[in-house]
């Protein structure tokens, strides 16, 4: 039973992340709604081209930090060698000072090049000057985070990501408010609103950071003391230390740039051809917008769960291998991707199924093109979630560079099909669908076959992929019925549609439990899961 919680402590530990991250998530929903009111559609492309550049400089410089200084802290941590991990954290520190300031400066003072020679929308440069010091901030507190990660705590990272999030939504209303205001009268007035939202992304990392230079100095007595204790490891120097960052950080950089590129060369060969075809900027952005605003805001919600889970399984891989169970090592992944199919896979038909009632709810958007996004491109998020969590893995077992192989070679095929879709069929945005789809699919052939090989590694089918997948049908086609059932009745689409996410999860979780998708001993390792299993009792599902 001890190598059981051991085993699936990870799984709480993720949770605290994955529960965080929805509820940034949703945060971001939410204030997107007000916002995209206030600056409209063109105004989101504005801001969402502008943070395409911005996650590509913030990859390069720093996004690969929590995961590098998570993973070398923990290979340390669980050998009591509490010096050379602090070591480690003092290293990146200044590394993270170093490229985060170089990275904040040539944004700023590059952004109206690569506004106009990348995306051909010259007006993104105003909202993108205003992000640039972001990238500072988010490397230093990148490194607070891992660092506590590391120790297997994702309380502070989670608070703080909620903490920035909730400052975010207000600043960036308040700002895209007032920012419109003053430039009503500007034929720029739209860039000015996108300006504001990206405002409070600024402060919002700025409030985080705070809290988490906060947590550390209340942590610095505990960190002393366990440095006192550490006498007899060996020391490493710090020209050794600054090598295994390097070795942990670039693959994880060429591996997360890739995946932005695929999303800066999307919006660059929309833009461009879309142009050659005679759509004016406006309307280009437009589209844009309703694409990276709508579907993949949406899409990437459920996603974040594996994203969690990703952070917390890495640092927990890695003392399993310092350990040499691997046994151990082949539970979590197990344990970690049935987790991530049980949520993905409904998430992808619930979305599907609800497209439109959730854009009229969130958006007030009935429109057709952004509700076939979203039932067309669904399947995403299984996609995605199974790529994420098999990444993770081969970073947690020390295969760093095959993430990157296998990102490349998906891209590859990526831009060539994309290429085709929108120069030669009248697909427009439904191109981007579906290329965002094939990225995932090939990303995720190819980790699954290596998962398999690197660590003699089967996953079981059954309860993993078919009875989630059989149970999400089921629940699909209720809260269909629930939903097209009351709004014929009520005609209110707000409580139709959350009724309808009521009734799904509802649904949902007793056919998992009536056709054994989960039993009960997993359950106990879940978060929540005994009071679930004592629930499930009681209503005979067990």
């Amino acid at each position: 039973m001890g190598s059981g919680k051991k085993s699936s402590s990870f799984l709480v530990q993720g949770s605290i992340l994955a529960v965080a991250s929805i509820i940034v998530r949703l945060i971001g929903l939410l204030y997107r709604i007000p916002l995209t009111n206030i600056i409209g559609d063109e105004g989101m492309g504005y801001y969402s081209t502008a943070f395409q550049i911005y996650n590509i400089a913030l990859i390069l410089s720093s996004y690969s930090l929590p995961l590098a200084v998570s993973k070398l802290v923990a290979a340390r941590v669980v050998n009591k060698q509490y010096r050379n991990s602090y070591r480690i954290f003092l290293c990146a520190m200044c590394f993270a000072i170093i490229v985060g300031t170089i990275a904040s400066l040539g944004i700023y003072f590059g952004a109206d090049i690569f506004a106009s020679a990348i995306y051909k929308s010259p007006r993104s440069a105003i909202p993108l000057r205003i992000l640039a010091p972001t990238i500072f901030v988010f490397a230093v507190m990148g490194v607070l985070r891992g660092y506590f990660q590391g120790k297997n705590t994702m309380l502070p990272t989670s608070v703080s990501q909620v903490l920035e999030q909730i400052i975010n939504a207000v600043v960036s209303i308040a700002a895209a408010y007032f920012l419109m205001k003053n430039h009503s009268a500007s034929p720029d007035i739209s860039a000015f609103g996108a300006a504001g939202g990206t405002l409070g992304t600024f402060v919002g990392a700025c409030s985080a950071l705070i809290f988490l230079a906060f947590i550390f100095a209340l942590y610095k007595p505990i960190i002393d003391k366990q440095l006192r204790k550490d006498t007899g490891s060996i020391r490493e120097s710090y020209p050794d230390i600054l090598k295994a960052l390097g070795i942990t950080i670039i693959p994880v950089i060429l591996s997360q740039t890739i995946y932005q590129i695929s999303g800066v060369l999307d919006g660059s060969l929309f833009g461009h051809i879309m142009a050659g075809k005679g759509l004016e900027e406006e309307a280009r952005n437009a589209l844009w917008g309703i694409y990276s605003n709508k579907y993949n805001l949406l899409i990437t919600v459920p996603v974040s769960i594996s994203s969690a889970m990703g952070v917390a399984i890495i640092p927990s891989l890695v003392a399993s291998r310092a350990s040499g169970s691997n046994y151990e090592v082949k539970n979590k992944v197990q344990q970690a991707v049935k987790f991530n199919m049980i949520i993905a896979i409904p998430a992808a038909v619930g979305m599907g199924v609800l497209a439109s009632p959730i854009l009229q709810l969130l958006f007030h958007d009935s429109r057709e093109l952004p509700a076939n996004l979203i039932r067309f491109g669904s399947i995403a998020i299984v996609m995605f979630s199974l790529s994420t969590i098999t990444n993770a893995v081969l970073q947690g077992i020390n295969k760093m560079r095959i993430p990157v192989i296998h990102s490349a070679i998906s891209l590859g095929i990526h831009i060539v099909l994309l290429y085709i879709l929108l120069q030669f069929f009248n697909l427009s945005t439904y191109a981007l669908v579906i290329g965002n789809v094939t990225f995932a699919l090939v990303v995720c052939i190819l980790n699954w076959i290596s998962v398999g090989r690197h660590l003699n590694y089967q996953q079981e089918v059954k309860k993993t992929f078919l009875i989630p997948t059989l149970c999400s049908g089921i629940m699909g086609v209720v809260s269909y019925l629930t939903y097209y059932g009351l709004h014929k009745l009520i005609g209110i689409n707000s409580i139709s549609t959350l009724a309808a996410v009521i009734v799904a999860v509802a649904v949902y979780g007793c056919m998992l439990l009536l056709f054994k998708g989960v039993t009960e001993e997993e359950l106990h390792e879940m978060p929540l899961g005994r009071t679930l299993a004592r629930i499930a009792g009681k209503l005979h599902l067990l």
